[in-house]
C-alpha cells in the first residue's frame, strides 16, 4: 500500500514537473522571440530568417538525435505520396504560422498577440465544418460568439492597436487552424500515427524550405544591405535550442497526461504571458476592458475544451463497446470453430 502511494506521488509530481517546464518554455520563448526581434532589444527584425533558423535547427537536431546518435526513434511507415499529400501541407502550415506569428511581434505587444490567439477554437471549429470534420450545433455556436465576443471586447480595449500586427497575427491563427485540421485529416484518413519526434522530424524539413523561398526574396536583399549586426551567435543557439525543447515538453506532457491537458495548460500560459508582459515590456499597457474581454473568451475556450473532453470520452466509451462485443463474439465462435473441426 506505501509502495503504491509513493508511485502515485511520484508520478503524480512528475506530471505537474513536466507541466511546469512546458508552461515555463512556451512563455519563456515568447518572451524570447519578442526581445529578439524588437528594435529596443537585440533588433533582429528578420521574423522570417529567425523562424527559417529555428526549423534547420530542428532539422539538424531532429537528424541527429535518430540516425546519428540514435537515441530517439522514428517511426516507420511514411511513404512518398502521404508525405506529398499530408506532411508537405502540414509543414507549409506551420511554416506560415510561426512566420506570420513572429511578424506581428514587430507590430503589437505580447498581451494582446496573447488575446488575439483566443480566437483559435473558432478558427478550428469553422475550417473542420468545412472540411467535415466537425458537426454545427447550438451549443457550438454558443461557445464561439463567446469567445469571438470576448476577443472583440480586448481588442476593442487596445489603446495602441496596429491593424497590420493584428492581420499578421489573425493569419497566423487561420495557419495554425490549418495545421490542426491538416493534422486531424492525416490521422483519420491515412491511418499513420506519429510520436511528436517523429512528426518534427518529417515537418522541419519540410517547414523549412517553404520559409526559404520566400526569405530568399523578402528578407535575404534586406539583410545584405544591412550588412553586419551585432547578434551573438550564443543568443542565436540558445534561441533555436529553446524552440526544440518547447516541442519536446510537449511530447513529454502529451506522454503522461493527454492532448486536452495541453490544451488547458495552454490556458493557464497564456494568462501567464498576458500579466509577465506587462511588466516586462514598456509596450504593453492592459486596460480593464482588455482583461474583461480575454477573461469572457477564456471562459468561452473552457468550455470547448470541455465539450472535446465529453466528446473525446463518449468516443472512448464506444470504442471500448465495440471491442468488447467482437471479443464476445469471437469467443462465442471458437467453439463452432472446434466442433466442425472434430466432425472432420
Amino acid at each position: 500500500m506505501a509502495d503504491r502511494f509513493r508511485a502515485f506521488c511520484k508520478d503524480e509530481i512528475l506530471t505537474y514537473a513536466y507541466l511546469l517546464l512546458y508552461i515555463a518554455l512556451s512563455s519563456g520563448q515568447i518572451f524570447f522571440n519578442k526581445w529578439v526581434l524588437s528594435s529596443k532589444e537585440i533588433n533582429f527584425p528578420y521574423p522570417l530568417g529567425l523562424t527559417l533558423l529555428h526549423m534547420v535547427f530542428s532539422s539538424v537536431l531532429c537528424f541527429m538525435l535518430t540516425k546519428v546518435l540514435k537515441i530517439m526513434k522514428v517511426e516507420e511507415g511514411m511513404t512518398a505520396d502521404i508525405y506529398a499529400t499530408s506532411v508537405v501541407p502540414i509543414g507549409a502550415m506551420f511554416a506560415m504560422t510561426l512566420w506570420l506569428g513572429n511578424t506581428a511581434y514587430l507590430y503589437i505587444s505580447v498581451a494582446f498577440a496573447q488575446m488575439l490567439k483566443a480566437i483559435m477554437p473558432v478558427a478550428v471549429f469553422v475550417l473542420g465544418v468545412a472540411a467535415g470534420l466537425e458537426i454545427m450545433s447550438c451549443r457550438m455556436l454558443l461557445i464561439m460568439s463567446v469567445i469571438s465576443f470576448g476577443v472583440l471586447v480586448a481588442s476593442y480595449g487596445e489603446i495602441d492597436i496596429n491593424w497590420v500586427g493584428v492581420v499578421y497575427q489573425m493569419g497566423g491563427v487561420v495557419g495554425e487552424a490549418l495545421r490542426l485540421i491538416f493534422m486531424e485529416i492525416f490521422v483519420k484518413r491515412k491511418g499513420l500515427k506519429l510520436n511528436p519526434i517523429s512528426v518534427m522530424y518529417y515537418v522541419s524539413p519540410c517547414s523549412a524550405l517553404c520559409l526559404l523561398i520566400p526569405w530568399i526574396f523578402l528578407e535575404k536583399p534586406k539583410m545584405e544591405a544591412h550588412g553586419s549586426w551585432n547578434f551573438p551567435p550564443f543568443v542565436l543557439l540558445l534561441n533555436c535550442l529553446c524552440t526544440f525543447a518547447l516541442n519536446l515538453s510537449v511530447f513529454l506532457v502529451i506522454t503522461h497526461t493527454s492532448a486536452l491537458t495541453i490544451r488547458v495548460a495552454g490556458v493557464v500560459k497564456d494568462w501567464v504571458v498576458v500579466l509577465l508582459s506587462a511588466l516586462l515590456f514598456a509596450d504593453t499597457k492592459l486596460t480593464v476592458i482588455n482583461l474583461f474581454g480575454y477573461g469572457i473568451a477564456i471562459a468561452g475556450v473552457a468550455a470547448y475544451n470541455n465539450h472535446k473532453l465529453k466528446k473525446e470520452a463518449s468516443r472512448a466509451s464506444v470504442d471500448d463497446s465495440k471491442a468488447n462485443i467482437n471479443e464476445s463474439e469471437l469467443a462465442e465462435s471458437e467453439p463452432l470453430v472446434a466442433s466442425s473441426a472434430s466432425s472432420k
